[in-house]
């Protein structure tokens, strides 16, 4: 596969996940009561609303990534804490669905060709499929660091204490350059690569159940 190839498919997969992962979040806050992610225009499958620069970058060049925060307000939540877990969550558990539905996708290819793909656009098809299982599963995972702007940190939030979480926030502002720092140097890159290869063998177990292949 040529570099220009691996760069579109990679693109392609990017846009989707930022995308299908912002909206999650705003969707679950929306349906709690929260009106803000749609005054705010986040409830969109348009990705250019999601897109955080440098978290793009890191995405795309490093497979670990985040997007721009969709805005709420848990003051509509009836149950805050839990309204705030849930929320959190939605963007990874989203990522992981589609990771698990290409993945499917990929194993119902394998079964009807026998793993012979002659096809140029069924091949096409699962190149894509490939990289969106790798992008969807980096940013899920990734997301799960406890460490602002990342979903990790409002889960937190919704575990501590409100003073302690309060004065955990006030080094927000660090938390993009710490993360991009990490990930340069490569001191977080073996643990999420063993994370995300643990869950992709997992679902790849459970299709293979599935389909019994």
């Amino acid at each position: 596969m040529s570099q220009i190839e691996d760069l579109l498919y990679t693109i392609l997969a990017v846009l989707i996940a930022i995308s299908m992962h912002e909206f999650a979040h705003g969707y679950v806050s929306y349906k709690l009561g929260d009106p803000t992610p749609k005054q705010s225009g986040r409830l969109s499958l348009n990705p250019f609303r999601h897109l955080d620069l440098v978290g793009t970058l890191c995405l795309m060049f490093f497979h670990f990534g985040w997007a721009k925060p969709v805005m709420v307000n848990p003051y509509y939540y009836k149950k805050r804490k839990k309204g705030m877990l849930l929320v959190a969550l939605g963007g990874p558990i989203m990522n992981f669905f589609i990771a698990f539905m290409s993945l499917l996708t990929m194993g119902l290819i394998i079964k009807v060709t026998g793993g012979y793909i002659t096809s140029s656009l069924v091949r096409m098809v699962f190149n894509g499929l490939q990289y969106m299982v790798m992008i969807n599963l980096g940013l899920g995972v990734f997301n799960l660091i406890p460490v602002p702007p990342l979903d990790g940190s409002k889960v937190l939030g919704a575990v501590l204490p409100e003073d302690k979480y309060f004065k955990y926030m006030q080094y927000e502002r660090y938390g993009s350059l710490i993360l991009i720092l990490l990930l340069v140097i490569g001191v977080i890159s073996g643990p999420l690569s063993f994370v995300t290869n643990l869950l992709h063998n997992g679902m790849v177990d459970i299709v293979s159940l599935i389909l019994r292949i």
